[in-house]
């Protein structure tokens, strides 16, 4: 937090990296030292923060670190409108402009601004034609460069352009763990260790940059991770698909109890295996025999499936909605939700179990799984991040006059 006071470290280095675990507090100390460092620096000055969503910007970084800065007597204003906070000390006043680099398109957002400082959140998440478009901006007499983030997979750009290349770059480099936290007793810390497994254990829990390699799911290898069909009515169902005509179509019906979303039974079809395939109509006859009388709340569908979307809702009974489609993210999410209870695979699915002993990492380098019996996978992936995992009882509504 105060490397940039010692003045041979200053004039020594132009960047900062940490890296490391999740939970680790690399944000909270890297935001309050990045404030800190542009107010004593500069006055007047325009900055940036950066992750990849503004809402994830003020949600990760700006709320908690104004709390804290208004705490020892910083002014700080907030515009929404304008996507800046102004921080005020001892006399000296900075700009901080927030911006969103989640893709290829972002980087025309921050093009044309003059920064003494940039700040990214979460770097490896961005492209990386946002950040370098970032770095350009700073050509301020002084300015130097914050980067913060979880490892990904060892050949990602961020790694091998900044991390291996931090002496070169003339980049401090500081590697956090959870055990860094003052703040994570060594209950919640034991809760972590046990929430991922393989390369997300490798990488969110002891910060490594290493490669997904072998089966996506390996503790599902355990027969104890699957259960029998719980008994009574639950509070809700609704059903994932993932469509396919050529390809394996895999439908699943789930059911909360108590909390835990049970994956009851599913229709699975392949039409290699069964020698033909099926109209889109056909499939959703299945779907009609799957679910059979339950009422329905909802049915979340592969995003590709245009047509099939469109017969569902032509027929009327169900109301469906297209999957959002990040892999890993869904991945993630799937592996934390089966390994805490939060989903249970029935034993009556029977392809899903098949599938989780078959679906591994593909060993090109990057992180994507094979493309082979991914289908239940991908309806599952589909359930737990647009239904499960992705807090429904939120309500938000928005009018305007015109």
């Amino acid at each position: 937090m105060t490397w940039w006071c010692d003045e041979k470290k200053s004039k020594k280095y132009d960047a900062l990296i940490c890296d490391g675990a999740v939970r680790s507090g690399k944000t909270l100390c890297m935001s309050l030292s990045f404030i800190a460092w542009a107010l004593h620096e500069f006055d007047g000055r325009a900055f940036a923060i950066c992750g990849k969503t503004i809402t994830g910007v003020r949600r990760n970084v700006v709320e908690p670190v104004t709390a804290a800065l208004r705490e020892v007597g910083f002014e700080i204003e907030e515009k929404i409108s304008g996507h800046y906070i102004d921080v005020t000390s001892d006399r000296h006043t900075g700009r901080f402009y927030l911006f969103g680099g989640k893709d290829e398109s972002s980087a025309a957002l921050i093009q044309g601004m003059t920064l003494a400082g940039v700040m990214f959140d979460e770097t490896a998440l961005m492209p990386r034609s946002f950040v370098e478009q970032a770095l350009a901006r700073c050509s301020v007499e002084g300015a130097k460069f914050w980067f913060n983030c979880n490892p990904e997979y060892p050949q990602h750009w961020f790694n091998t352009e900044w991390i291996r290349k931090a002496e070169q770059k003339r980049a401090l480099y500081v590697h956090f763990s959870m055990e860094d936290n003052p703040s994570l007793s060594e209950k919640t810390l034991e809760r972590y260790r046990n929430l991922y497994s393989g390369a997300f254990y490798d990488r969110f829990v002891l910060g490594k940059w290493v490669a997904a390699d072998g089966a996506v799911y390996p503790f599902m290898s355990d027969e104890t991770m699957f259960c029998d069909v719980p008994s009574g009515n639950c509070e809700e169902y609704v059903v994932s698909i993932d469509y396919g005509t050529v390809n394996p179509a895999s439908f699943g019906l789930w059911g909360k109890l108590d909390g835990t979303w049970y994956r009851i039974r599913e229709y699975y079809y392949d039409s290699k295996r069964e020698g033909q395939q099926r109209t889109d109509e056909e499939h959703y006859r299945g779907l009609e025999e799957l679910v059979g009388d339950l009422k329905i709340s909802e049915v979340t569908a592969d995003p590709s499936a245009a047509s099939f979307i469109e017969v569902i809702r032509r027929h009327g009974r169900f109301k469906v909605f297209p999957a959002k489609n990040d892999v890993l993210d869904g991945i993630r999410r799937t592996s934390t939700m089966l390994k805490d209870g939060r989903i249970r695979i029935c034993r009556t699915c029977r392809d899903s179990m098949r599938e989780f002993g078959l679906y591994h990492w593909d060993s090109g380098g990057k992180d994507a799984p094979v493309k082979e019996n991914d289908h239940a996978m991908d309806d599952i992936r589909y359930f737990v991040t647009n239904i499960a995992d992705c807090g429904r009882d939120m309500f938000f509504v928005a009018s305007s006059s015109r």
